[in-house]
């Protein structure tokens, strides 16, 4: 029998910095699933989820091709809070198939510690699946430039980091194993990233197993 890899969620706000550790998590040798990459595909051109998301919120968010116009269903939903919840019932089951999917082929190939990297992990239902849910939080100014140094419009990073609110880190903390801070430079991070990685396995490396 495969042993089952050790199970880590990362969830946080928007630039908060999950990709980061989730690369710095790569390089020390996890195994990373990214939901929110999985959840584009499940969205992409000749999808079956297309059409329930056709049915709910009409042909006005889609491109002449027939592929989803992603920006404009992201200005109904963070405008729409019901339409958001529509939107996650007919997204997030196809999410966590792919994500289980994906997590079984880790655990085929051997995989030590797999990492899903998903904003709405909680929400999504994967966090139960998690040994760890590891929460990424950094001061608002650094979400802020992060958000922007990516391109983003500062009214647009404002109304995305207001839409998830304010106490969105407050909300998942209950889920949350341990939290990281991104804050300050990528070798501050990366420490910290260490550090939380050898505390969370070291009841493997001392017999202690997982369930």
């Amino acid at each position: 029998m495969t042993a089952r890899p050790f199970l880590i969620g990362l969830t946080g706000p928007i630039g908060c910095g999950k990709s980061t550790v989730a690369g710095m998590l790569a390089e020390l040798g996890a195994t990373v699933i990214d939901a929110d990459a999985v959840a584009a595909a499940a969205t992409g051109r000749g999808e079956a989820t297309l059409s329930s998301i056709r049915a709910r919120f009409g042909e006005g968010i889609f491109a002449p091709d027939g592929s989803l116009e992603r920006a404009a269903l992201a200005r109904v939903v963070f405008e729409d809070p019901a339409a958001l919840r529509d939107l996650e019932a007919i997204v997030h089951p196809e999410v966590r198939r792919r994500v289980e999917a994906a997590l079984e082929s880790a655990t085929q190939a051997g995989a030590l510690v797999v990492v899903v990297e998903a904003i709405k992990l909680v929400e999504g239902g994967l966090a139960a699946r998690c040994d760890e849910v590891w929460l990424i939080t950094c001061r608002e100014s650094d979400q802020r430039f992060r958000l922007t140094k990516r391109g983003m419009p500062v009214e647009e990073a404002a109304r995305r980091m207001a839409s998830q609110g304010a106490d969105l880190a407050e909300r998942l903390g209950p889920h949350a194993t341990r939290r990281v801070d991104t804050s300050g430079t990528a070798a501050e991070t990366l420490q910290r990233v260490e550090d939380a990685l050898a505390d969370a396995l070291a009841p493997l490396l001392l017999g202690e197993g997982h369930q």
